[in-house]
């Protein structure tokens, strides 16, 4: 036989642990700011948005989003997925007090190797939303294919492909 059951958290607790987790990821990466990214949180996935700004536009004559906005959206959204995947379990097991986050550095984020950008279309002067999808996780690489879209999630406007160094684990001697 095994020991009495212990209750459920109430939804409201683990929603509001999970946010504030994400927040607190999301919102240490200042060029992430600069740009007005924020991430939408369904269960365990993750949307980017990038709301559309005037200051994003880097031909005022077509009107497009700049190139390089565009691939720091793909990055971004990239390293954020890739490092939410891997706090997951620690936010679900409750290793992870959303209470004591605020204020708190973040913890090292995944360097960029390499990244490559295909650039499908224009991006037009509205929101745009990306989604990451880790392709290969381990302890020292990762593989993170990025897509781009705005009216349509079945037209992306642009794709990346983003390889990162991932940061040796809390307690570790650093390499």
């Amino acid at each position: 036989m095994s020991g009495p059951r212990t209750r459920p958290e109430p939804v409201q607790v683990v929603k509001s642990r999970r946010d504030a987790a994400l927040a607190w990821l999301s919102e240490g990466i200042p060029y992430a700011r600069f740009l007005g990214i924020t991430f939408d949180r369904r269960g365990d996935e993750l949307t980017a948005v990038l709301p559309y700004a005037d200051h994003l536009i880097g031909n005022p004559t077509i009107p497009a989003l700049h190139g390089g906005v565009t691939a720091a959206f793909l990055e971004v959204t990239a390293i954020v997925g890739l490092a939410w995947t891997t706090l997951w379990e620690d936010i679900e097991a409750q290793r992870i007090d959303p209470a004591g986050l605020q204020g708190k550095e973040l913890p090292p984020l995944p360097r960029t190797i390499d990244f490559s950008v295909d650039y499908l279309r224009t991006g037009l002067p509205r929101d745009a939303y990306a989604r990451a999808r880790v392709m290969r996780s381990g302890r020292r690489y990762a593989s993170v294919q990025v897509e781009a879209w705005q009216d349509n999630r079945d037209r992306p406007f642009a794709l990346g492909t983003v390889h990162l160094l991932m940061p040796p684990p809390p307690g570790s001697p650093a390499e």
